[in-house]
This record gives C-alpha cells, sequence and structure tokens, in this order.
C-alpha cells in the first residue's frame, strides 16, 4: 500500500494509480492528493501501449461529448435572451476596463464553473479566480473576489506563514517555507501557439483589476503561483 506502506495493496486508483490497500487508505490518497478515482478519460497513451480497449474507451468517450453537446444546444437557457444580455453586459463592462473577456459556448467546463459578476451600484467585478499553485500539485477556486484586492492579500490564506490555515499551509510548505521575495504570479497568454506558451508576470502588490488590464481572459483568471527558482518550463514573455 503506497498510503500506509504496511498491508497489501488491494486496490489501484484509475486515475493516479496509486496502490492502496483499504477503504481508509483510498480516503487518505484522494485528500492528500486531491484525487477524485475518476480514471482520465484524455490521458495520453503510446501508441506502443494503445489497445482495443482504449480504442474502445475513446469511441464511447466521443459519443459521450456528442450527447453532452446536443444536450447543451437544445437547454433553453442556451437561446435566453437574459442569459446573451447579462454576457453582453460581462464583456462591455470588461472592455471599458481595457480587459478582453471572451465567453466559450454553454456546454464548456469554464463556461459552466464560471461565477464572475458585475455589481453596478459598486461599479466592481466579483471575479471567479482559480489559483494553481504547479510546485505542490494543488489548485484553489475562488467566488467573489473583489477587482480591487491585491494579488498578496489574495494570497495571504495560502501561502502566508501566520495567516494561512494550517491545513493548506502543510501542504504547500515548499512556498511558506521560502522567502516572499522568491514568490511570482503569473497569467498564462491567451491567443499564442501550443509550441509558443508564455506567460505574463504579475504584481502582487497591485489590484487584480490592475493586474488584468491589457490582458485577454477566457472566462475568468488562472494564476499560476510558482518559486523563481523553480519556474524554468514556465516562460515569461520578453525572456
Amino acid at each position: 500500500c503506497e498510503t500506509c506502506s504496511k498491508e497489501e495493496a488491494k486496490y489501484r486508483c484509475p486515475r493516479c494509480m496509486k496502490y492502496s490497500c483499504s477503504l481508509l487508505c483510498v480516503k487518505k490518497h484522494k485528500l492528500a492528493l486531491s484525487c477524485n478515482g475518476v480514471r482520465d478519460k484524455t490521458a495520453f497513451v503510446s501508441v506502443n501501449e494503445f489497445t482495443d480497449l482504449n480504442l474502445l474507451s475513446d469511441y464511447r468517450f466521443l459519443e459521450d461529448v456528442g450527447r453532452t453537446a446536443d444536450a447543451a444546444a437544445r437547454h433553453c437557457i442556451v437561446h435566453s435572451p437574459a442569459t446573451k444580455r447579462l454576457l453582453y453586459c460581462l464583456r462591455n463592462k470588461a472592455r471599458g476596463c481595457n480587459i478582453e473577456l471572451k465567453t466559450l459556448p454553454v456546454g464548456f467546463t469554464k463556461r459552466r464553473e464560471n461565477s464572475t459578476t458585475f455589481n453596478s451600484v459598486e461599479n466592481k467585478f466579483y471575479w471567479h479566480l482559480k489559483l494553481i499553485f504547479p510546485h505542490c500539485q494543488a489548485e484553489y477556486t475562488l467566488k467573489g473576489v473583489p477587482d480591487d484586492k491585491t494579488l498578496a492579500d489574495i494570497l495571504k490564506p495560502y501561502i502566508d506563514p501566520v495567516e494561512s490555515d494550517p491545513v493548506v499551509c502543510q501542504r504547500l510548505k515548499i512556498y511558506t517555507a521560502s522567502p516572499q521575495s522568491d514568490v511570482r504570479i503569473l497569467m498564462k497568454i491567451e491567443n499564442r501557439n501550443r509550441n509558443s506558451i508564455r506567460y505574463n508576470e504579475l504584481d502582487a502588490s497591485r489590484s487584480l483589476l490592475d493586474n488584468l488590464k491589457g490582458k485577454v481572459i477566457i472566462e475568468y483568471p488562472t494564476l499560476f503561483v510558482v518559486l523563481k527558482t523553480l519556474k524554468n518550463d514556465m516562460v515569461v514573455l520578453g525572456q
């Protein structure tokens, strides 16, 4: 068992392929690795390992995608004037802040989970935000983040040695143990070729709105929190 290292393994996780001996260890490994236990149907399989079962799995996956897309296209919300009006208003307000906000068709995961709103009374965005900590293979979703909040304040509950949650702090200990000056916040530049991925480096001392100005956002911002010494494979624009 790769969790307790005591008993003989009986189960293997379909997603991360970790061996476990009991239901308790299965739950522990899911909690520790944020694993949902569901097999990744889009995981890469080399040609040498490709079998008829993989072919059948791919075929069924494409059938599921077709059914889901068809059901989404028939849904009444897709054609609701109120929904289209709301999205138009959201994009228009973002354009007024020098942010190019793009929305995906209904049926896409990012479109379904996006909870970004604009408060016309306060004249303020409340963003749906995703934080990714690649060195710890962890990601967190935040909802209703005001656009005037600084990135440093947004990250405090996660990597601040004093103010962060103890459980989160333990998981992200490589960040909390490093000097704050080594922490970098990056955002992927959209609309680039897959073989030319670049990132914008954001300023933690400035507000979320200031950092998003002049950027292209697809549905909602996704921020990558990295350490200066470990971000070798993430190329910042201009380097």
